[in-house]
């Protein structure tokens, strides 16, 4: 609490024996919804003292007033972030110091934050950014779950049921997939939890003919509206794509995937604005060959296919293990596992693969997967315009309309990179041989 100078518009500070004075207006600067903001209200200051006491860390009060000052976030080596973070909490002021410490997503600015050591090694399945730039990890039958200063929260846990995805719904929210286990009717499926406590909150169940059936649950997506997808493989004939109402759990939809159209093994889905349509896409090595299909459930049809089982005999070989649906909603880009890039339109079902070897990945990614115990494929993510590719132990950043390569990725020493992900302004990197994941942000501008 504070009290303001008399007539001069300053006001005096007593942080944990450390006397600090400012002015009225800074302290009104960092907003209402506040601690210090608030304090400027005529309720606070209605005792008439001179000077306020707050039982708190003093020297973090210095770097959280000095950001109020001039915009900038300046640590001493001497402050712990992860004590500045708790202080800013308390104050509410976490959103200020976030966005000082975070300049807008860039893949060509990006920096190693830091380097987070997992659980037993190998056996991290999928990472996952949180809209509020924490992440979670899967670990076989858990998804270990961190909030943005990567403390851990309460993992959620299945029964050993292998975890197959996860997404978050919102930032206190985390929607979880999982593998059914012969002779289990209550494990498996989709579940959300709450990403704050790791309670359950609701299961997303099918049913066939009036009756609940136990199913496989593959790759999750987020649609228009309350839409939640997922990929669906069940012990009779229940393949397809799942749809849900988030917020209820309750099932709006399933569409059976048709013949000669591989959907409920698929191991990406994304949801496309501009289409209004899911790209499923099944890829090698989960089946022989790989499979991309837009599904209009308005028109409960697959409206565009692709599918390399044609490929001509000097390509074979060449399968494509990853897709990701550009930002422009005109074409997909995939990898194969010889970490070439190709394109498809998304305006014609006529064209094949356009390959781009002026676009090939960084070097070294075979080199890495070699001491891999585990075969890391490549993986692709699109943000804010740019092309993301993993290969072995390094991120590919591609800009521009022509796809040129201009950064490179290389982090921690956990080996291949076996899953990554962008979300919250941060790319998290897992690593497969060691298990660890690492954090990647954009920093702020200078201030001049």
């Amino acid at each position: 609490m504070c009290t303001p100078a008399t007539g001069r518009g300053r006001v005096r500070l007593n942080v944990g024996g450390r006397v600090f004075e400012t002015t009225a207006a800074t302290l009104e600067g960092a907003g209402r919804d506040t601690m210090l903001g608030a304090m400027m209200d005529a309720s606070w200051n209605a005792g008439g003292r001179d000077e306020y006491f707050i039982d708190r860390d003093p020297a973090c009060f210095a770097v959280l007033l000095d950001l109020l000052r001039t915009g900038g976030l300046h640590v001493p080596a001497g402050v712990p972030e992860a004590a500045l973070y708790r202080e800013a909490l308390y104050y509410g002021l976490l959103d200020r110091v976030r966005a000082a410490r975070l300049g807008d997503f860039d893949g060509d600015r990006l920096r190693l934050a830091a380097s987070v050591p997992g659980r037993a090694p190998g056996d991290g399945a999928a990472v996952r950014a949180a809209p509020d730039g924490g992440c979670c990890v899967a670990h076989g039958g858990a998804v270990r779950v961190y909030n943005w200063m990567m403390e851990e929260r309460p993992p959620v846990r299945l029964a050993h049921a292998p975890v197959t995805d996860a997404a978050y719904l919102d930032a206190a929210t985390l929607l979880v997939a999982a593998r059914s286990r012969p002779g289990r009717r209550d494990d498996g499926g989709v579940a959300a939890f709450s990403a704050l406590t790791g309670a359950l909150r609701h299961r997303f169940r099918v049913a066939h003919g009036r009756q609940h059936r136990s199913f496989t649950a593959g790759a999750l997506a987020l649609g228009a509206g309350c839409d939640v997808f997922a990929s669906c493989r069940g012990r009779l004939n229940e393949y397809g794509v799942g749809v849900w109402d988030w917020n209820t759990g309750e099932q709006a939809d399933f569409f059976y995937e048709p013949p000669g159209c591989a959907l409920g093994d698929a191991d990406t889905l994304q949801w496309l604005d501009g289409a209004g349509a899911l790209m499923v896409a099944t890829m090698f090595p989960r089946a022989d060959s790989s499979f991309i299909s837009l599904v209009d459930f308005r028109t409960r049809s697959v409206v565009w296919s692709w599918s390399d089982v044609a490929t001509p005999a000097s390509l074979e070989d060449k399968h494509a293990v990853h897709a990701v649906a550009m930002d422009d909603g005109r074409s997909v880009c995939v990898v194969n596992q010889y970490d070439d890039l190709g394109f498809l339109d998304l305006r014609s079902n006529a064209g094949g693969v356009r390959w781009r070897s002026r676009s090939k990945l960084a070097t070294g990614g075979k080199k890495a997967r070699a001491h891999s115990e585990e075969v890391c494929y490549p993986k692709l993510a699109a943000h804010s315009g740019q092309l993301f590719a993993s290969t072995g132990d390094a991120i590919s950043v591609f800009s521009g309309p022509d796809h040129v390569l201009t950064s490179t990725l290389r982090g921690g020493n956990g080996g291949a990179i076996c899953d990554f992900s962008i979300g919250g302004d941060r790319l998290f990197a897992l690593h497969s041989d060691e298990n660890v994941f690492d954090v990647w942000e954009t920093p702020p501008p200078p201030i001049i």
